[in-house]
């Protein structure tokens, strides 16, 4: 495939450039090769991580995953950065390759990353049967993360202000739509299909007690040492020290990590930081009448 115009220009200078794929913001080079994207063929024995961007389960579960896969052995983890442990199937960019290349050239079993809301997700994952991870924040703390991933990461727009990001947040005018559109529709999806839906909340709380549900699903059975383990080498902290996981790797032109680090907090609650009362009263307003019926519960602090 002949590389955009926008994606042999883009290096990192400017902001990338936004379009729309079927309703949805998106990066310029994703909706210049949307047409392959949709036509991506998964493979039965695919694994797919889902999540709203900056759910901040994103890459703890791929490195959960990773560690489950090999058993608990650190040093298979250290092989590669997550970004190319894991194709992330509608990126695209000139730096660091285009994901649905690199899927496409990978040996099975694959474990594939997307923040495709459901809609969006190409058909051959689910004729296919694959198993699919689905793993959601509360839209405070995920509001607040992504604002902060948009100030140091320049294949995001510029977020302007917090009061504007806010406003783009509450709208869906934000890259991959609208945080509410998003967990609804993996959520209804979650019967129909091989999906694993799990909450950041619950895992920040019980880390061991999701880890054994994640390997049951992947199909592994593991022991209390092992789990144990994982549960270390996927803190926070030692995750924000591994090169390999903190994305360290992506050229600085890309992710300016003195701008805001890629793994900033990783807290439940860190939204009072930055919620004034009237933004939090408009945004729980806004909340239950959008969330309202769903069955989704979200918590919001601890």
């Amino acid at each position: 495939r002949a590389l955009s115009r926008m994606e042999l220009k883009w290096d990192g200078t400017e902001r990338m450039t936004v379009d729309y794929v079927k309703g949805i913001l998106q990066p310029t080079p994703t909706c210049d090769s949307w047409d392959q994207i949709w036509d991506f063929q998964a493979r039965p024995d695919d694994l797919l991580i889902c999540t709203y961007p900056k759910a901040e389960g994103t890459t703890w579960t791929q490195e959960i995953v990773d560690l489950i896969q090999n058993e608990g052995d650190v040093d298979r983890t250290h092989r590669a950065p997550t970004h190319v442990r894991f194709p992330f199937i509608e990126w695209i960019i000139q730096s660091i390759g285009s994901g649905l290349e690199h899927a496409n050239a990978m040996p099975s079993p694959r474990t594939l990353k997307t923040h495709l809301p459901f809609q969006l997700l190409p058909p051959s994952f689910l004729e296919k049967n694959c198993k699919i991870i689905y793993m959601a924040r509360n839209p405070k703390d995920n509001l607040v993360s992504y604002y902060h991933f948009h100030r140091m990461n320049k294949a995001l727009p510029a977020p302007g202000t917090w009061e504007e990001y806010f406003e783009s947040f509450l709208t869906g005018k934000v890259c991959w739509g609208s945080w509410h559109d998003h967990v609804k529709g993996w959520w209804e999806a979650r019967d129909q299909h091989r999906i694993l839906y799990l909450f950041y909340e619950d895992m920040k709380m019980n880390p061991k007690h999701e880890i054994r549900k994640l390997g049951e699903f992947i199909g592994k059975k593991l022991d209390d040492s092992v789990l144990d383990k994982i549960v270390h080498h996927t803190s926070f902290d030692v995750m924000k020290q591994n090169p390999m996981a903190n994305y360290s790797t992506v050229p600085a032109k890309v992710m300016d990590h003195s701008v805001s680090p890629f793994m900033r907090k990783g807290e439940v609650g860190d939204w009072k930081n930055h919620f004034t009362v009237a933004q939090n009263e408009r945004f729980d307003e806004d909340y239950q009448r959008r969330m309202a019926g769903t069955g989704l519960t979200f918590r919001f602090q601890f």
